[in-house]
C-alpha cells in the first residue's frame, strides 16, 4: 500500500495561491537577507568603532604611564645614564671597631 499526498509542497490546492505563497515566501526570505547584511554591517561598523576607541585609550594611557615613570626615574637619578646609580661605600670590620 503505497500513500502519497499531493499537498505535502502547498497548504492550497488553487495554483494561483501557491504560485502568491511562494512569491511571498520569496519576498520575506530576500528582505530578511537584505536587513540581516544591514544588521551586520551596523555591528560591525560599531564594534570597529569602539576597538579604535578603546585602542586608543590604552595607547594614551600607556604613554602616559611611561612618562610618568620617567619623570619619576629622573628625580632619583639626576644625569645617571641606564639607571645606574654611582657612590662609594667604605668597608667596615666588625673586629676592628671593637678594638
Amino acid at each position: 500500500m503505497r500513500q502519497s499526498s499531493l499537498k505535502n509542497g502547498f497548504p492550497a490546492g488553487n495554483p494561483i495561491a501557491n504560485a502568491l505563497v511562494v512569491i511571498a515566501g520569496a519576498l520575506v526570505i530576500g528582505a530578511s537577507i537584505v536587513l540581516g547584511f544591514f544588521a551586520f554591517i551596523a555591528l560591525s561598523g560599531i564594534v570597529l568603532v569602539s576597538a579604535a576607541i578603546i585602542g586608543i585609550r590604552v595607547w594614551w594611557l600607556k604613554r602616559k604611564m611611561e612618562r610618568a615613570m620617567g619623570d619619576q626615574g629622573d628625580q632619583r637619578t639626576p644625569g645617571a645614564p641606564g639607571g645606574v646609580i654611582e657612590g662609594e661605600y667604605k668597608v667596615v670590620d666588625k673586629d676592628h671597631d671593637e678594638a
